[in-house]
């Protein structure tokens, strides 16, 4: 049987559901929501990549697509446009023939840089360790 907790406000979007009262300084649902439409942002695998390819110097449409290997054009696009959006991304264009654009991070994209580049790092320390668990996993997976 489980718990009731009658002293709790239910929550009203899921039934069973109880929310725990919220502390002073707690954030609300809002707060939770809007950093979500953040973290959905930044924990994208492309712009992850795209942020570590601007983090030395600005690199045009083309050279980004080269370096991001199996990225669309038009999957580039969103995610540079996202970026821009966010404020993470500028793009600037010159008046060339052909036209000149360049994208490069924000101060705000220089600081998101730092722990995207620690995540990285911390990825590449302990991939073999991962590739080992996951063989484990499958060859476990495959028995049953």
């Amino acid at each position: 049987m489980k718990p009731e907790h009658s002293d709790l406000p239910a929550h009203s979007d899921v039934p069973g559901h109880t929310d725990v009262p919220l502390g002073p300084g707690s954030h609300e649902r809002s707060d939770c929501q809007g950093v979500n439409s953040v973290l959905s942002r930044v924990g994208d695998k492309w712009t992850v990549l795209v942020i570590m390819l601007l983090r030395d110097r600005p690199r045009r449409f083309n050279e980004l697509k080269r370096m991001v290997g199996g990225i669309s054009q038009r999957m580039l696009t969103l995610t540079l446009r996202g970026l821009e959006r966010d404020g993470l991304v500028t793009r600037t264009v010159f008046p060339t023939v052909p036209p000149r654009v360049d994208y490069e991070l924000t101060p705000l994209g220089h600081g998101l840089s730092q722990p995207v580049q620690a995540l990285g790092t911390w990825a590449r320390e302990h991939l073999p360790e991962i590739e080992t668990a996951r063989q484990a996993f499958d060859a476990r997976d495959a028995g049953t």
